[in-house]
Order: C-alpha cells, then sequence, then structure tokens
C-alpha cells in the first residue's frame, strides 16, 4: 500500500507541477498556402497541433493532429521553427509547444468536431494575422520570418 501511494504521488506530482508537451504545426500545402484551423474553444484561427500521447514520438504527434484536425497527411517535416514555454501561452494550461513546419498534402476537412469548427488554406498575404489563438501570431510569425526560436 506504501508503494502504490508513493508511486500516485510521484505521477500526481509530475502531472500537476510540469508543464504538458504539444505539437504545433504550420501546414503548407503544395501551392505554399498556410492551413489554419478555427478552435472551438476561442472561436479564433490558430495552428493546428495538441498534446503528445504517452508513448508517442513528436513525428507521429505531428502526423496524428495534422490529420484529426486539417484532414491532411503529413508529407514531410520542412524543419524546427521553436520551442515556446511561456506560462501565459495556452491559458488552459503551462505547456511547451515544439514548432514544426510541414508539407502537407489531401483534402481539408475537420475530422476532430470537438475541438475545431473550420479548416481552411491561406495565401501568406491572407493570414489572419493579430488575431490568432494562444501564442500563435508569435509562433506563425516566427514562421514566416525564417527565424528559429526558443522562448
Amino acid at each position: 500500500m506504501q508503494r502504490s501511494w508513493h508511486f500516485l504521488s510521484t505521477v500526481a506530482g509530475i502531472v500537476f507541477r510540469h508543464p504538458i508537451a504539444g505539437a504545433t504545426i504550420v501546414p503548407v500545402l503544395p501551392d505554399e498556402r498556410i492551413v489554419l484551423v478555427r478552435r472551438r474553444d476561442t472561436n479564433r484561427w490558430g495552428l493546428p497541433g495538441g498534446i503528445v500521447d504517452w508513448g508517442e514520438d513528436l513525428p507521429t504527434t505531428v502526423q496524428r493532429e495534422l490529420t484529426e484536425e486539417t484532414g491532411l497527411e503529413l508529407v514531410a517535416i520542412r524543419r524546427l521553427v521553436g520551442v515556446y514555454s511561456a506560462r501565459d501561452r495556452d491559458p488552459r494550461v503551462h505547456s511547451i509547444s515544439i514548432l514544426v513546419a510541414a508539407d502537407a498534402s489531401g483534402t481539408l476537412q475537420v475530422r476532430d468536431r470537438d475541438e475545431i469548427t473550420e479548416v481552411a488554406a491561406f495565401e501568406r498575404a491572407a493570414l489572419p494575422l493579430g488575431t490568432l489563438s494562444h501564442d500563435h501570431d508569435r509562433q506563425l510569425r516566427d514562421y514566416l520570418s525564417g527565424a528559429t526560436v526558443v522562448a
């Protein structure tokens, strides 16, 4: 009983005292348009992404979240854009976001209707910068400028 309690206390301490790791994606279509999703919780456009599941590596998370939220398939990860760890970057929980740019293809289709209400592709000039959810304005600007960031 003592061992079980110690184990559960340790796990709870890790879960509630440490940030959660997640992946955020800048999906780039073959015509160079960038795909954004409209989030149900904020009704704002943002980059697709989500939490890394237990036992999952980052490329698998990117592929899974991209397909769930946009209907697209991952062709290749282009590059690591940045790691974002500010406590207030996500209003729900302290999370660390690992941002990657990725080549994607397929047909736009929301599959995760619990989180996403709409998916669309934008020309660079038409991106709704300044109104994106969470810290996605900064993340997308970093991608567009070619920066690699640790923040």
